[in-house]
């Protein structure tokens, strides 16, 4: 249930600062109800001293004196609580603590907002030993939910320190097409979403949004151990909120988990999504989920509205890694070639040319490598003379346990308008690259 704040009841005991001791009650109270869930039991606040920014940095979290710039697409209630971090940062308190009056004004149920606003509060009063310092007694009625919170601040804090480079993007997007106009990435270990939108100039970082992942965190296994997959997925579709609980929020967008690298890895489970939260929550604390990827709902509103099922990639890394796309071009340059061999080899009707770029392990459903090569026979018989074209190729990479290229692309021949989208994975072995999965997509 959100927290809204309600002016308490007049005490007939309050001194004359009864109006800012209310005040003071009233947030921390509703600090705690939104940690439990109940209002708890407060204390009565006599207004002392502003806080100052030795103070706020001996939190546990430190607080920067100044923070990168937002983009303009970064939610605006985030962007308004880091902007109440910043002024605590340099030690302009009362500015903050207007700041963040307003916010859990208009934002009721942002939970970490409301704990800011508390500790603004409070430290009027006395220093604080450490942000998101509640009172004993209130901090006793929800401990482990105080916890998460400081983990979400120190997230969404760490987030905007660590900005990515400029024009770098994550190792991953090694070639994506003008076709697909979006791509996501996300930061397991920052509770991080990026949004990038694909123009003339390739892909540009357009937005990133703090996001929610596992309880037991990444790298999903089986089915209900309570982490997110890592790897390399697709959108598959967009569910409309009305054809959901609200606990989904203003919708969803399912990802192919597992996909055949996991399945050739023996993982299990599904139903990953992106998705909101419920209508009376702003944001879930950062290890929350059953392994969904989880995000405000005004955040997952500008993504909705973007990004294309199918065509839509998603990277979900431990912690990503970024690079200026000049410094892969070598990588690119390599990898294109040898997908064009490979067409080439489909092209050319030398079966045993084209049975060379696929691994002995190859599956595609029941099907192993001998009963492939009927199909590519097949295919080769029916391409014989005419030219093949591969048309919006994308080529996303991974690593872990060994290297990974996911390859997408449409299959067209000579005379044709349209053709296949086929996707193939390739994996590395022996040194050489080796298609151990393909299959049509559309």
């Amino acid at each position: 249930m959100g927290c809204e704040f309600r002016r308490l009841p007049d005490d007939a005991g309050m001194r004359p600062q009864a109006p800012k001791l209310r005040l003071v009650l009233t947030a921390l109270l509703l600090s705690t109800a939104c940690l439990t869930g109940s209002a708890g039991q407060g204390r009565l606040l006599r207004v002392k001293a502003p806080l100052t920014s030795a103070a706020a940095n001996q939190a546990g979290h430190i607080v920067p004196a100044s923070l990168p710039a937002l983009q303009a697409q970064s939610a605006p209630a985030e962007a308004r609580l880091l902007e109440v971090y910043k002024l605590i940062g340099t030690g302009h308190s009362r500015e903050a603590l207007h700041k963040a009056e307003s916010l859990v004004h208009d934002v009721p149920n942002f939970q970490l907002a409301q704990l800011v606003y508390a500790d603004l509060l409070l430290a009027q009063t006395r220093p604080l030993p450490a942000m998101g310092h509640a009172p004993d007694d209130l901090a006793a009625k929800a401990p482990q939910r105080l916890d998460q919170l400081r983990t979400e601040a120190d997230r969404r804090l760490q987030a905007l320190r660590d900005r990515p480079p400029p024009g770098a993007l994550p190792t991953q997007f090694i070639e994506v097409p003008p076709t697909t106009k979006h791509a996501i990435a996300v930061d397991a270990s920052k509770s991080r979403l990026y949004l990038f939108e694909n123009g003339p100039n390739g892909l540009q970082l357009v937005a990133d949004h703090y996001a929610s992942i596992g309880r037991l965190g990444a790298d999903k296994n089986t089915e209900g151990d309570q982490r997110t997959p890592l790897g390399v997925y697709y959108i598959t579709s967009r569910l409309d909120a009305k054809k959901l609980t609200d606990f989904y929020g203003i919708g969803a967008l399912p990802l192919n988990y597992p996909n055949e690298y996991d399945r050739r890895l023996g993982k299990t489970g599904g139903g990953i999504w992106l998705h909101g939260v419920p209508s009376d929550s702003y944001a879930r604390s950062p290890n929350s989920t059953d392994g969904c990827v989880v995000l405000a709902n005004p955040e997952l509103q500008t993504i909705l509205d973007r990004v294309q099922p199918r065509s839509t990639p998603v990277v979900i890394a431990r912690s990503l890694q970024w690079v200026t796309p000049v410094k892969t071009e070598s990588q690119r340059r390599s990898l294109h070639n040898l997908i064009e061999g490979w067409r080439v080899a489909r092209a050319s009707g030398d079966l045993n040319r084209l049975l060379s770029f696929y691994s002995p392990q190859f599956a595609n459903g029941t099907r192993d490598l001998n009963q492939w090569r009927q199909t590519l026979e097949k295919e080769v018989s029916q391409q014989r003379g005419r030219a093949l074209q591969l048309k919006d190729v994308a080529i996303l990479g991974w690593k872990d346990k060994s290297d990974i290229l996911v390859v997408t692309f449409g299959e067209v021949s000579d005379g044709q308008r349209t053709g296949a989208v086929k996707r193939q994975y390739w994996g590395k072995e022996g040194g050489l690259w080796k298609i151990f999965y393909e299959g049509v997509i559309g």
